[in-house]
């Protein structure tokens, strides 16, 4: 199966690399677009770097593609002003762009799905139920380090981290990032468990499966 994938990978490779030239050089404010589109310098290369050794199924992988075009285009436009989340805004009646909503629920997904594999491929860990409580754990982690980070720009640069922040006047931006990570954490596992657990059968029966922990 990698060997199979590997020309769609490469188109995906090349499709995101032309967002993120794409999504720079339309960008509405260049130092927001480097801090909102970061993981995706960091993710491609890692994930190149690993893909003969230790691939990850391909629903990580496609989870991964949407994640960074979410980042990107946050990134390009500022999440307050992407185009999309004032359509949702008037859908919904909401008095804000609700984009970066979008974002975290991405933020909650696509981690749920990188975690569970490592953890359960490695067989860090014993029992879905304890399973699924360290993948939410591990998201939560994440949301939370991301907000200690946003918490430093807003220190760092004061006024300038207005758009990388994207908090709209909401006082609690803060705690609704966090839980439309957590609604993305558990739409993942509720959702795409099945799907993701034949996939990793499948992907185990032709590659060597992940480290395992010391007994």
């Amino acid at each position: 199966m990698p060997t199979s994938r590997t020309p769609s990978l490469l188109v995906a490779v090349a499709v995101l690399s032309c967002g993120l030239l794409w999504s720079g050089v339309n960008a509405y404010d260049v130092p927001t677009w480097w801090l909102e589109v970061l993981p995706v310098f960091m993710a491609l290369p890692l994930l190149c770097a690993t893909y003969k050794n230790l691939p990850l199924t391909t629903l990580v992988y496609v989870g991964i593609f949407v994640h960074a075009w979410v980042l990107m285009v946050g990134g390009m436009y500022t999440y307050a002003r992407v185009p999309l989340g004032f359509e949702m805004a008037e859908w919904l009646g909401l008095h804000r762009n609700p984009y970066d909503k979008v974002g975290h629920f991405f933020q909650g997904c696509v981690p749920a799905l990188v975690a569970r594999e490592i953890l359960q491929r490695g067989a860090y860990v014993q029992g879905r139920k304890m399973l699924a409580f360290l993948v939410v754990c591990v998201v939560l982690a994440v949301s939370a380090s991301y907000e200690l980070l946003e918490w430093a720009a807003a220190m760092a640069l004061g006024q300038g981290a207005d758009e990388f922040l994207a908090t709209q006047g909401d006082p609690w931006d803060t705690q609704s990032d966090m839980l439309f990570a957590l609604i993305g954490a558990s739409t993942s596992l509720l959702v795409f468990s099945g799907l993701h657990d034949r996939q990793m059968a499948r992907l185990s029966k032709c590659q060597t499966p992940l480290p395992t922990s010391e007994q």
